[in-house]
C-alpha cells in the first residue's frame, strides 16, 4: 500500500469532538476504496494518548508562559479533544502564532454549549484564552469557514496529519509557516489532491520547521551538491550521505532527495522512495512512538 506518510492514508470521525478509535475504524472502513496511492497512515487519536495531550510531542518539553495570557482572535484548529471532568473538554489545538496549546473547554459537553458545535477537527476558528499554566482555559471559539470538509480518505488522511503534530509538535512553540502549510494541506485533500504527495510534502515541511531535517540537496561528507545518479541514505541527525554496503537505512537515488527539495514528486521512483525515506525519519524522530492512524489503516488493508 502507498497511501499516505509511509504506509497508507485513513482516519475517523469528524463530527464527535472527541476523537476515538472506533471512529477512525468507522470512516476507514466506508473508504476501503483507498488504494496504495494514499496517505501514510492517519486515524483517530485514542484516549490512551492522553498524556501526550498535556506532556507535549515525544518528550518535547513545552514552553507554558510564566505570566497571565489573554489571547483573543487567534486562528485556530482542533487537533485533539478527550472528556475533562463531567461536562468540560480538554482540548489540543494547533495555532498559528502561539504552536500548540491545550485548553480547557468549560461545560462544552452540556447540550446546550454554543462551544458544543463550533470545537470540530478541520474547522477554522478564531479562538480566545487565558491563564498561565500549561493548560489555559478557552474563553470563545467562533467558526470562521472558508475550507471544504474532508470525506473518507482525506478525512483520514487528515488525521494522520493531527498525530504527526500532536506527536512531534512541543507545546507553545509557534511555528506560522507549519499552521499555514497545514492550511494549504487541509485544502489539497479536500480538493481531491494526491493523498500520497500531498502528505509527502506536509512531512517534509514537518520535519524541517521543527528543526530536525536540514537540507536534501548537499552531501554531508563531501559538502557538495548531491548527483542524482548515486545512491544515498539519509542520517537523521546528519543528512544525505553516500549509501555503503553495510547500510541497513532506506537507500534512495540522489534525483529522488533533490527532487524532494523542490517538491516535485512527478516521477513515480521518487514517490516509492520518498515514502519509505519519511517512513524511516519519521520512526526515528518519533523516537519508538508508534502511530495509531498507520495501525488501523494496516489492519483495515486485511479486510
Amino acid at each position: 500500500m502507498d497511501l499516505t506518510p509511509a504506509d497508507v492514508t485513513s482516519s475517523a470521525d469528524a463530527h464527535s469532538v472527541p476523537i476515538d478509535t472506533n471512529a477512525a475504524t468507522a470512516v476507514a472502513a466506508s473508504a476501503r476504496s483507498v488504494t496504495d496511492d494514499g496517505p501514510a497512515q492517519p486515524t483517530a487519536i485514542p484516549k490512551d494518548e492522553r498524556s501526550g495531550a498535556l506532556a507535549g510531542a515525544s518528550g518535547q518539553r513545552s514552553r507554558a508562559p510564566t505570566k497571565e495570557l489573554r489571547i483573543s482572535g487567534q486562528p485556530g484548529f482542533v487537533l485533539h479533544s478527550y472528556p475533562y471532568k463531567e461536562t468540560s473538554l480538554i482540548v489540543d489545538m494547533l495555532t498559528r502564532d502561539h504552536g500548540r496549546v491545550a485548553l480547557v473547554a468549560k461545560g462544552a459537553k452540556r447540550p446546550l454549549s454554543k462551544l458544543r458545535g463550533v470545537l470540530q477537527t478541520f474547522q477554522p476558528l478564531s479562538i480566545g484564552w487565558s491563564g498561565k499554566s500549561e493548560l489555559r482555559t478557552l474563553t470563545v471559539a467562533e467558526w470562521v469557514g472558508g475550507l471544504l470538509p474532508l470525506e473518507k480518505s482525506a478525512l483520514l488522511s487528515g488525521f494522520y496529519l493531527n498525530e504527526l503534530l500532536v506527536k512531534l509538535l512541543a507545546r507553545d512553540d509557534p511555528h506560522p509557516g507549519l499552521f499555514d502549510h497545514y492550511v494549504a494541506t487541509l485544502n489539497q485533500l479536500a480538493h481531491g489532491e494526491s493523498p500520497p504527495i500531498v502528505l509527502r510534502k506536509f512531512e517534509r515541511a514537518l520535519l524541517k520547521e521543527t528543526g530536525v531535517a536540514g537540507d536534501f540537496t548537499i552531501c554531508t561528507v563531501t559538502g557538495q551538491k548531491l548527483q542524482p545518479d548515486l545512491l544515498y541514505v539519509v542520517d537523521p541527525e546528519r543528512g544525505p550521505r553516500p549509501a555503503m554496503g553495510a547500510d541497513q537505512w532506506p537507500r534512495v537515488a540522489g534525483k529522488t532527495l533533490l527532487d524532494m527539495e523542490r517538491e516535485d514528486y512527478s516521477d513515480a521512483s521518487t514517490q516509492i522512495q520518498s515514502k519509505f525515506l519519511m517512513r524511516f525519519l519519521l520512526a526515528h524522530h518519533l523516537g519508538g512512538v508508534p502511530l495509531n492512524t498507520r495501525q488501523i489503516l494496516l489492519d483495515l488493508m486485511q479486510l
